[in-house]
């Protein structure tokens, strides 16, 4: 194996008894050379991180020669690179191995898999179904909201990432994975046989008396031209007012955030980005405006997160919308994956993003104008017990003429 760049092997244990000997008798044949006195110079002539990368080369060696078992060199560098993006201890980096990173690329919104979308519970560190998508084969087979991944294919996908949970079950129309969700003390096992669906992410209808109801699940690719679609076919400009729920919406990609922001603004900064050395980066709306003439709510909760905050704090700092539900998740950062020479990729976080105003969301989140609860439990999990709906729906009609 080749050492990292900048960086210095250590030897094995023989060449390194040769090179103490070596050190010995030069230095007893000189008489002027101590062997403290030649380490010192040699380790002053190395630099910082070679230094603090000799225990690393130390811990290689002593497992490579002295484990009990043989371990693949591969092994051990994924868990070398997994334990450096761990102790980073953000929650939103992390390492793809080689054989999940090709498949963490794919924002076009047609997917070959089972048809569910996830989270990932900060407490435990499990990521559980968020959604079920309808007529998937997740739905067929009675997968619910909720269920826990447990294993996929025998594999234990605890400690898993989103990104490598994401890589691993989809797969090709036809194929069959076999995973183990646990739903509450139970684990229930499904062969779910995967098929290719295109995510239904924009719905639609008209509520209250004449309102434009839009929710919108995920932003990728398609997601402008959907929404623009939606927009014609409920024909927004001729409806008392517009809705837009983006609740249970985890985020997607900033270059759909910032398209699906500028529908909605004019003219001005969508958000600032903010890198390592504290320079920023404005982002402004694109000028492909729709220019809404009637009076928009958007619907946020819990866990509208990531590129849906960029939205919602973008249209509440420029006072285009209102906002109403629950604190938003609170992801203030942006990711990006570079590759690694083994094929695989990180997932890292190179940027904080702030709201136009400058507001840093992150942990915090964005906070509605209008706070209603929804405590589902107690309340009912239907559209007829929608208390932020019903709360949007009273806001517009109080607008009316």
């Amino acid at each position: 194996m080749k050492g990292l760049p900048g960086t210095r092997r250590r030897p094995r244990n023989g060449g390194l008894l040769l090179v103490m000997l070596a050190v010995f008798v030069i230095g007893f044949a000189l008489g002027s050379v101590s062997q403290s006195d030649t380490e010192a110079q040699e380790r002053a002539a190395l630099s910082d991180a070679e230094r603090a990368f000799e225990p690393f080369w130390d811990a290689f060696s002593i497992i490579e020669t002295r484990y009990v078992d043989p371990v693949a060199v591969d092994t051990l560098v994924d868990g070398a690179i997994r334990g450096m993006v761990d102790a980073l201890g953000d929650s939103h980096s992390g390492y793809i191995r080689p054989e999940f990173c090709p498949r963490s690329r794919d924002f076009s919104g047609k997917f070959s898999g089972i048809g569910v979308t996830i989270k990932t519970d900060e407490a435990t560190g499990r990521i559980e179904v968020v959604t079920v998508i309808p007529n998937t084969p997740a739905e067929k087979v009675g997968v619910l909201p909720g269920d826990i991944f447990h294993e996929v294919d025998g594999q234990r996908v605890s400690g898993f990432s989103q990104a490598e949970l994401s890589a691993l079950v989809p797969g090709p129309p036809g194929t069959t994975v076999s995973i183990v969700f646990q739903r509450r003390e139970e684990f229930i096992k499904y062969e779910i046989v995967r098929d290719s669906f295109e995510m239904p992410n924009v719905s639609y209808e008209t509520v209250g008396e004449g309102f434009a109801y839009i929710a919108m699940l995920d932003f990728h690719d398609l997601s402008r031209s959907q929404l623009d679609e939606a927009l014609d076919a409920i024909d927004v400009h001729n409806t008392g007012g517009l809705i837009f729920d983006i609740r249970n919406n985890p985020g997607g990609t900033l270059a759909s955030a910032i398209e699906i922001g500028s529908a909605f603004i004019q003219d001005g900064i969508l958000l600032r980005q903010v890198s390592r050395d504290q320079s920023e980066e404005v982002t402004r709306a694109s000028g492909d405006y729709i220019d809404i003439n009637v009076p928009i709510v958007v619907l946020v909760d819990e866990t509208s997160a990531s590129a849906a905050e960029v939205i919602a704090g973008a249209m509440q700092d420029h006072g285009v919308a209102t906002i109403i539900g629950e604190t938003t998740f609170g992801k203030g950062t942006v990711q990006n994956l570079p590759d690694l020479s083994n094929g695989g990729c990180l997932r890292i976080t190179v940027q904080h993003w702030l709201t136009p105003k400058g507001h840093w969301i992150h942990q915090q989140g964005v906070t509605p104008d209008i706070i209603v609860e929804w405590n589902r439990t107690e309340q009912g999990n239907d559209d007829k017990s929608d208390p932020q709906l019903a709360a949007a729906i009273e806001y517009l009609d109080s607008r009316r003429d």
